[in-house]
Order: C-alpha cells, then sequence, then structure tokens
C-alpha cells in the first residue's frame, strides 16, 4: 500500500487550486515551480508532497473529463 497524505496537505492543495485554478496542471515539475512562486512553503517535503496531490486531483479531473465527452459522443445502442 502507498502513504497516506496528512489532511493538512489536501486541505492545502484543495485550497491552492480553488484560489489559483489556472497554475497548476497534472505536471508535478510545473506544479512545484508553480508553488515556489505562489506560496511561502517551509519545507521541501511538504511542497514536494503538496505538488503531488494537486498532480493527483487534477489528472482524476481530466479523466472525469473524457469520460464525459466518450458519453457525449459515442453513437446510440440499438436496441
Amino acid at each position: 500500500m502507498g502513504c497516506v497524505r496528512s489532511e493538512q496537505i489536501k486541505r492545502l492543495a484543495r485550497e491552492l487550486i480553488e484560489k489559483y485554478p489556472n497554475k497548476f496542471s497534472a505536471d508535478y515539475e510545473a506544479n512545484k515551480r508553480a508553488l515556489a512562486e505562489i506560496a511561502i512553503i517551509p519545507s521541501n517535503k511538504i511542497r514536494n508532497q503538496i505538488a503531488g496531490y494537486i498532480s493527483h486531483l487534477r489528472k482524476i479531473e481530466q479523466k472525469q473529463v473524457q469520460k464525459q465527452v466518450a458519453v457525449i459522443t459515442a453513437p446510440p445502442m440499438a436496441a
């Protein structure tokens, strides 16, 4: 099993996405750079955890959008 993220990391990541929705993407490295510009984070470990969770959330959003598009563009099934 993988590591469990703390509620503090999750809360900070969600708040940052809500406040700066266009700054973050599914790319982990880009999110690390964006965090360095936006917030003062005391340790690299916490910054990396937040960037990783933001990437995780953005990937989930992308998959949901792809599913919605697939449902909309799918041909109707013949009965």
